[in-house]
C-alpha cells in the first residue's frame, strides 16, 4: 500500500467529535401531526422550519429534507468541560508526542542525571514539540472542518468526517506496514483496496507501536557513545586500582561535555523533528 501524504485545533477536533457521537447517540423524533378537537385532519406536507432550540440543542432542516442538529448555549460550555478528559488521549496517542517523550526519556537515562532535566521540563518541550510537528495537520482541520461548521457552512457529521481525515493521513505516513498487518489480521479484517478502507481501531494502535520502535531505535543510537564513556572510565578505574571509586562519579561529568560539545539538543531536536518527513 502506499502511503498517502498528509494535508496540511485540538479542542476543535474533539469537540467535533464528541458532538458527533452524541448527535448520533440520539436521533431526533418527527413531530406529530396535528388533530382537530372533533378528529384527526388529513395530513399536509410539512412545510420549512425555521430553526429551533431546545435545551441547547438546535435543530433546523435543510433543502434535502436532513436534519441539521447544533450544540448551542449551556450545552456546547457542558461538553467543552467534558472533552478536558478526552484530549490528553488524543494527544498521546493520535500525535507524535509518545515518539519525543520516549526520545528524551532515552538521552536523560544515558546521561546518568537521575531527575536532571525534571520530568516536567521533559514533558513540556515534548508537548511544544508536538504542537510544533502536528501544526500543519492542526491548520488544515482548522481550515476545513472548524471555521466551515461553526459558520454554518457544513454540518456536524461532515465536520466529523473532515477532521478525522488529516489525522488519518498523519498517522497513515507515520505507520509501518508491517504494523498495519499485524493490527489487522488480529480483527480479523479482510486487505483493504484503500487506506479508507482501514478503521481508525486498527489504525492507532498501529501507529502506537511504529512510535515506540523508532522511539527505541533512536534510543539505541543515543545510548552507544555514553556507554563508551562509561566503558572507558571503568577500564581506567579498574587499571588504577580505584575500584572503590562509582564509575557514574566521573562518567557523567565527561558525559555532560560530550554533549555540550557537540550542542547535543540542538542535533536532538532537529533530527527528531526531521524524522517525521517533511513539515
Amino acid at each position: 500500500m502506499t502511503l498517502v501524504r498528509a494535508r496540511p485545533v485540538w479542542v476543535g477536533l474533539a469537540a467535533i467529535l464528541l458532538a458527533a457521537v452524541l448527535v448520533q447517540a440520539a436521533p431526533a423524533q418527527a413531530p406529530a401531526a396535528p388533530t382537530s378537537p372533533t378528529g384527526p385532519t388529513a395530513t399536509r406536507p410539512a412545510a420549512p422550519s425555521a430553526p429551533t432550540a431546545t435545551g441547547g440543542v438546535s435543530v433546523n432542516r435543510t433543502g434535502e429534507g436532513a436534519l441539521d442538529v447544533r450544540i448551542t448555549g449551556p450545552l456546547q460550555i457542558m461538553l467543552l468541560l467534558t472533552l478536558i478528559s478526552f484530549v490528553p488521549s488524543i494527544v498521546i496517542m493520535m500525535t507524535c508526542f509518545t515518539r519525543i517523550v520516549v526520545v528524551l526519556g532515552f538521552v536523560r537515562t544515558a546521561l546518568g542525571t537521575q531527575q536532571i532535566p525534571p520530568t516536567q521540563v521533559l514533558v513540556g518541550l515534548a508537548l511544544f514539540l508536538t504542537f510544533f510537528v502536528m501544526r500543519p495537520t492542526l491548520v488544515e482541520i482548522n481550515d476545513q472542518a472548524l471555521r466551515p461548521y461553526i459558520s454554518g457552512a457544513i454540518t456536524m457529521p461532515e465536520a466529523a468526517q473532515r477532521a478525522v481525515g488529516p489525522l488519518r493521513m498523519f498517522m497513515f505516513r507515520n505507520a509501518r506496514t508491517q504494523d498495519l498487518a499485524l493490527f489487522l489480521e488480529l480483527a480479523k479484517t479482510g486487505r483493504p483496496d484503500t487506506l479508507a478502507d482501514i478503521p481508525t481501531h486498527v489504525l492507532v494502535p498501529s501507529f502506537v507501536v511504529s512510535e515506540l520502535r523508532r522511539a527505541f531505535e533512536i534510543g539505541f543510537i543515543l545510548y552507544v557513545p555514553f556507554l563508551i564513556i562509561d566503558m572507558v572510565i571503568a577500564s581506567t578505574l579498574l587499571s588504577m586500582g580505584m575500584m572503590m571509586l562509582p564509575p557514574m562519579m566521573l562518567s557523567v561529568p565527561f558525559k555532560l561535555l560530550l554533549f555540550v560539545l557537540v550542542d547535543g539538543w540542538d542535533l536532538l531536536v532537529r533530527h527528531l523533528v526531521s524524522s517525521f518527513g517533511p513539515l
